[in-house]
């Protein structure tokens, strides 16, 4: 059984559409992205699957409960994190998860385990006596996070988590985000196509509240790319070492710059590639980006349609 399931999932703003008959479901242990630009229709699907919204038309389930008719018992197996999510400033780390883990239900040793577990997850051991308004945006994400995590939910909901983080700290919730769906299954918006490609086991594509697909996202097997560059009298020495390459190297030739000629490589393993064109002596190599199959199924479904 899916531990999310919407189906046919419509809601409207007076004459704005949030979103409609959206369907999608995320697995036990499985990370699923809802991606698409702002006013896409992500957040009004958080909102609904939370509790803070009514559905207007569709159903939506978490861990088999209806979240209307059983909505307090379907809420109580999610941990959410809300874009910049509220926080008490002026409460210290382990005073503020003591008092969302009361909230929660627990009380005694099953309270203080579940603090001491959520510190020790999201690393917040060095702040725990410190005042949350004091704090990083890093840190008081990992708070947001831990005092998500303290009931053991089945399901935990982050809203945009990589806004205003700095580089190293969307690189540190990234591998966080993978180590959690080991415990339980995470749905994750983001209007960022790289971040959900590096992340997400699946992305359900948004569009004016619309869902377009659900695309699974492939890591293995995905080729790297370089470029070399030479001069017409290095062409010779070009063609004799794309000969040499290992097998599985595909080459091709682009459009000229001047009397620079270059070639694109596609290459399924770079380090045996790199080694190969050194020892011919090819100096004017490039390390290029592969290309995003997300990104490129993303604007093949958006070509031509408005993206606000």
């Amino acid at each position: 059984m899916a531990v999310v399931s919407v189906e046919g999932l419509s809601r409207r703003y007076g004459r704005h559409r949030g979103v409609e008959d959206v369907s999608f479901e995320v697995q036990d242990h499985e990370i699923v992205g809802l991606l698409g630009p702002n006013g896409s229709g992500k957040t009004t699907i958080l909102r609904i699957l939370t509790g803070y919204l009514q559905p207007g038309v569709g159903r939506v389930r978490v861990d088999g409960l209806d979240v209307v008719r059983d909505g307090r018992a379907a809420r109580a197996r999610i941990g959410y994190v809300p874009e910049n999510a509220p926080l008490y400033g002026q409460m210290r780390v382990n005073e503020f998860l003591d008092f969302m883990g009361r909230l929660r239900g627990l009380q005694g040793p099953a309270l203080r385990g579940a603090i001491a577990a959520a510190c020790d997850r999201l690393a917040l051991g060095p702040v725990a006596e410190a005042m949350i308004g004091r704090l990083s945006r890093g840190y008081r994400q990992r708070v947001a996070i831990a005092q998500a995590l303290l009931h053991a939910p089945r399901l935990l909901v982050l809203d945009e988590p990589t806004n205003g983080l700095d580089p190293r700290q969307i690189i540190e919730l990234r591998h966080l985000l993978r180590d959690l769906a080991r415990d339980c299954s995470v749905l994750v918006t983001s209007h960022i196509l790289a971040e959900m490609e590096r992340v997400a086991d699946r992305v359900a594509i948004l569009l004016d509240g619309r869902l377009l697909t659900v695309h699974r996202i492939a890591r293995e097997g995905r080729a790297a790319a370089l470029r070399i560059r030479s001069g017409a009298e290095g062409a010779p020495a070009v063609a004799a070492a794309l000969a040499a390459l290992p097998p599985g190297v595909t080459a091709m030739e682009e459009p000229a710059t001047g009397d620079v000629a270059s070639w694109r490589l596609e290459v399924p393993e770079p380090e045996a590639a790199l080694a190969a064109l050194a020892a011919a002596g090819l100096a004017s190599v490039e390390a290029l980006p592969p290309a995003s199959g997300l990104e490129e199924l993303f604007l093949r479904l958006t070509a031509g349609k408005a993206v606000h």
